[in-house]
C-alpha cells in the first residue's frame, strides 16, 4: 500500500474549474455582499457607510519563504495583513478578493492548503471572499489580496490628522515577529548546510507564531466603539514602530517622542533579542510585521484608554521642529530613524 500523497495537476481542472474547486466551501456572511464569485464582478451594497479598500501583494522569495512557511499559514497571513489595514482606518472589513499566480510545482492539493488558511481567516474575521483571479507563473507563487471594508464618515481614522499634544498609544507588543523570523532563518541556513540537522525552534512557539500566523486587532476596534473613542490618527505597525510613526509625523506635519519604558516588548522577545546579541528596544522599533495598532488620542480621552487591556501610552506628539525622539530608560535622548523593513533593496 503506497503512502504517497495524491497530486492533482491544476491543468486537469482548467482556470474556471480551479476557481470553483478552491472557493466551493466559502459562504457569504455579510448582507452587503449581494453577489460574490461566479459572475463578472462582485456586487457590494455599503448603504450609508464609506467604502475602504486596501491591496497587498505577496511574492515568494520576497515576502515569504516556503521552506518554513506552511501554505495554510501563508493563506491565513495573506488575509490578516490586509484586514489589519482596514482596522487601522477604524473601519470593519467585509469582503476580500484573492488572486494567485502559480508555477507548475503547485498541485491542486497544495492550493487546497493555501485556501484552507484563507477560509480560516474569513471565518475568524467574518469577511466574505467575493472574487479574484488565477494565472500561471514562470517561477514561484504570487498572492494578491484586496480587502474591502465599511467605515462611518465621522469615525474613520487617517495618518495625517495627529495633533501636537496628542498621546501616542501602541497595542500588544512589538519585536516578536522579527525574532521569530530570525529563528526560522537561522534554522533554514543550518538545514541547507547539513540536511541531517534537526530544526531547533527552542520551544519558541509564541515568537514563531507571531511571524507565521499574525492576528489583526479586530477586538481593539470593537473596544474603541464601546468606549466611544475615535483616535486622532492611526496606522498598523507593519514596517516597524520607528518607520510607521515617522509616516504619521510626516503626513501630519508634527514630531513625536517615545519613552523607551512605554514600548511594550514580550518577555520572550526580550530574552531572545539578548540571545541574538540584539538590543530589545532596537528590535521593537525596527522589527516590523507586528500588525499591532499605532494610534494617537486627544489627551482629554486618556481616561477612555487608561484601563483598557493591551494598550500602552508610549509618548506624545510634539511640534515638527522637535523631530522624532526616543527617551531612553537611562535618561538619554536619541533621534529615531526609519530602519524598518523596506520593500525594495
Amino acid at each position: 500500500m503506497s503512502d504517497q500523497i495524491s497530486r492533482t495537476d491544476v491543468n486537469t481542472l482548467g482556470e474556471f474549474g480551479l476557481i470553483e474547486h478552491l472557493t466551493r466551501n466559502f459562504e457569504l456572511r455579510n448582507p452587503s455582499s449581494l453577489k460574490g464569485i461566479n459572475d463578472d464582478a462582485a456586487v457590494i451594497d455599503n448603504g450609508n457607510f464609506l467604502t475602504v479598500v486596501s491591496t497587498d501583494l505577496l511574492i515568494e522569495g520576497i515576502h515569504f519563504d516556503l521552506m518554513y512557511t506552511p501554505l495554510k499559514h501563508l493563506g491565513y497571513k495573506a488575509i490578516v495583513v490586509n484586514l489589519s489595514d482596514i482596522y487601522a482606518m477604524n473601519a470593519r472589513p467585509k469582503q476580500i478578493t484573492v488572486s494567485i499566480a502559480i508555477s507548475n510545482r503547485f498541485s491542486v492539493e497544495a492550493l487546497d492548503e493555501l485556501y484552507a488558511g484563507i477560509r480560516a481567516a474569513c471565518e475568524r474575521y467574518g469577511v466574505d471572499l467575493v472574487g479574484g483571479d488565477t494565472s500561471s507563473s514562470n517561477k514561484g507563487l504570487l498572492i494578491s489580496v484586496t480587502a474591502i471594508g465599511q467605515g462611518e464618515a465621522d469615525k474613520l481614522t487617517y495618518r495625517n490628522t495627529a495633533r501636537v499634544g496628542d498621546l501616542v498609544c501602541i497595542t500588544g507588543n512589538l519585536g516578536a515577529a522579527y525574532l521569530g523570523l530570525q529563528i526560522l532563518e537561522r534554522e533554514k541556513q543550518l538545514f541547507l548546510s547539513d540536511p541531517k540537522i534537526q530544526p531547533n525552534l527552542e520551544d519558541q512557539s509564541y515568537l514563531i507564531g507571531r511571524q507565521l500566523k499574525p492576528e489583526a486587532r479586530k477586538e481593539m476596534i470593537e473596544m474603541f466603539a464601546q468606549q466611544q473613542l475615535v483616535p486622532t490618527a492611526m496606522m498598523d505597525i507593519s514596517d516597524g514602530l520607528s518607520s510607521d510613526l515617522m509616516h504619521i509625523c510626516r503626513q501630519s506635519g508634527v514630531g513625536a517622542y517615545i519613552e523607551e519604558s512605554g514600548v511594550p516588548i514580550h518577555p520572550e522577545a526580550q530574552q531572545m533579542a539578548i540571545k541574538f546579541g540584539l538590543d530589545p528596544i532596537t528590535v521593537a522599533l525596527s522589527g516590523g510585521e507586528d500588525y499591532e495598532l499605532l494610534f494617537t488620542i486627544d489627551p482629554n480621552d486618556v481616561e477612555k484608554v487608561k484601563y483598557l487591556p493591551d494598550i500602552y501610552i508610549a509618548g506624545e506628539i510634539v511640534p515638527a521642529e522637535d523631530g522624532l525622539k526616543l527617551h531612553t530608560k537611562g535618561g538619554n535622548i536619541h533621534a529615531m530613524t526609519a530602519q524598518g523593513w523596506t520593500h525594495f533593496g
